[in-house]
């Protein structure tokens, strides 16, 4: 029998029973659902709503369920729906009365709403940490590549030289952001929907403020129609998961890219590739593509659930146990991804002579070629003129830049000294790049410190 099933004169259709139920999925939360089963229960107790014996006995049945749980013994059953059903028949077989009465001024929207809460606020960490160890990744290779010069590209066309490790620090920041928008989330998500009930709160003398500190939540929240209808924090982690995704597949991308044959900046361990079943000579990205490709999926948990939530009235409706799966999914593909992700780019072997290779062609020193004459008294727009001349003239003779003879150079400009061979110098292009943020050494350097301070004072 069900445990509401006292207005219904029939039992429920199987096919609605299996539509209906969540126990397949929302299982995970038995533990929150526990939690926060203990800290109703005391609270009922100090408030005098229940007696201190049938406080006793709910903790005593809750904390042996627990530990069946964990060992294996229990099995749920799709009759009681979902976890929070499961959890208490259990308890009222195991205690009898008192098992019935750890349910007084509570309800499902509003167990439902903290143990939601409490499973996203266990999971923001792991996370975090996750991100922080590919941060501390990205630091290290940074630190052995700082004058390894590579083209930087615009419109994936090669435009100015930086350094390997300044590309690295580009993700490395992107990835503060990350942790900063988990971090923001799993702040505001820090507020206790139990005590709400249904939508409109209750007639017994409760103290949600108990319940709030003893869950370890910051305050009780101050509207209980918001209580138990709220899911902007699985919206906010969703988004935030999706950029993290995002950043992580425009990496897998340049990833796949350098290992191509056209580029061979890096070369993957045979650990984190994959082979061919018919061609032998191949060695493929897969786990670069793999997570790109994994990032439409946490884009279509996040556009799913603000799909259901659009058109919700206040305050619970069944639509909202749909919220569950995709917040499940988002983090259990993003908590296998990154590691993953770390572990492939902390064993790449990097390839400097050919990234310096690719530096050399494409007239990536023309900007300074500009600033040159620039410096000499020409004005920019001028001396962008005379570079793109010189740009034409090496496209017909088959030469770059740095290639030319001074006389050729003082054809278009006699402001061309003996000097200008070293601020054409790619290795003294990047080098004097040393404005804030830009891939000088010392840039690099505070970088990477910045980065590191950064990962320190999360640890």
């Amino acid at each position: 029998m069900k445990l509401w099933s006292g207005r219904f004169g029939k039992e429920t259709n199987e096919l609605v029973n299996d539509f209906n139920a969540s126990i397949q999925f929302d299982s995970r939360l038995y533990r929150e659902d526990i939690q926060g089963s203990l800290a109703h229960a005391k609270m009922l107790g100090d408030c005098g709503v229940i007696s201190k014996e049938d406080v006793a006995a709910i903790t005593a049945g809750l904390q042996s369920i627990l530990e069946d749980i964990e060992q294996g013994r229990v099995e749920f059953t799709a009759d009681n729906e979902d976890i929070h059903m499961n959890v208490e028949a259990l308890l009222t077989k195991r205690i009898g009365d008192a098992g019935k009465r750890l349910h007084t001024a509570r309800s499902r929207n509003d167990q439902v709403a903290v143990d939601f809460r409490m499973y996203v606020r266990r999971e923001i960490p792991v996370m975090v940490r996750q991100v922080l160890e590919l941060q501390s990744v990205l630091c290290r290779q940074a630190k052995h590549h700082q004058a390894t010069v590579m083209p930087g590209y615009t419109h994936l066309q090669r435009a100015q030289p930086i350094s390997f490790a300044q590309h690295l620090m580009a993700y490395a920041n992107m990835l503060c952001r990350d942790v900063t928008r988990l971090e923001d989330c799993a702040k505001r998500l820090n507020e206790c929907p139990l005590g709400s009930g249904a939508l409109a709160g209750t007639t017994y003398p409760i103290d949600r403020w108990e319940t709030a500190r003893e869950l370890g939540f910051d305050a009780p929240m101050s509207n209980s129609l918001d209580g138990v209808s709220d899911r902007d924090y699985a919206l906010e982690l969703l988004s935030a998961l999706s950029i993290l995704m995002m950043h992580l597949s425009r990496f897998s991308e340049e990833v796949i890219l350098w290992c191509s044959w056209e580029f061979k900046f890096i070369e993957l361990d045979d650990a984190y590739a994959t082979g061919s079943s018919i061609m032998p000579q191949k060695k493929n990205p897969d786990v670069a593509e793999l997570v790109r490709g994994k990032t439409g999926r946490v884009y279509g948990d996040l556009m799913g659930l603000l799909t259901v939530m659009k058109g919700i009235p206040l305050a619970y409706n069944k639509d909202m146990q749909e919220d569950k799966e995709p917040v499940f999914d988002a983090i259990d593909t993003v908590e296998m991804c990154v590691p993953v992700f770390a572990a492939m780019l902390d064993t790449m072997r990097v390839i400097p002579e050919n990234m310096r290779a690719a530096a050399g062609h494409g007239f990536i020193n023309a900007t300074d070629c500009a600033d040159y004459l620039t410096k000499k008294g020409m004005p920019f727009r001028d001396a962008y003129t005379v570079t793109g001349r010189l740009v034409a003239y090496c496209g017909q003779s088959g030469k770059t830049l740095e290639q030319l003879t001074l006389e050729e150079l003082r054809q278009v400009s006699g402001l061309f000294e003996d000097d200008v061979y070293q601020a054409l110098s790619l290795e003294a292009c990047m080098g004097q790049r040393s404005s804030y943020g830009g891939p000088a050494v010392s840039e690099t350097s505070r970088q990477i410190a910045a980065v590191e301070e950064f990962i320190a004072a999360r640890q």
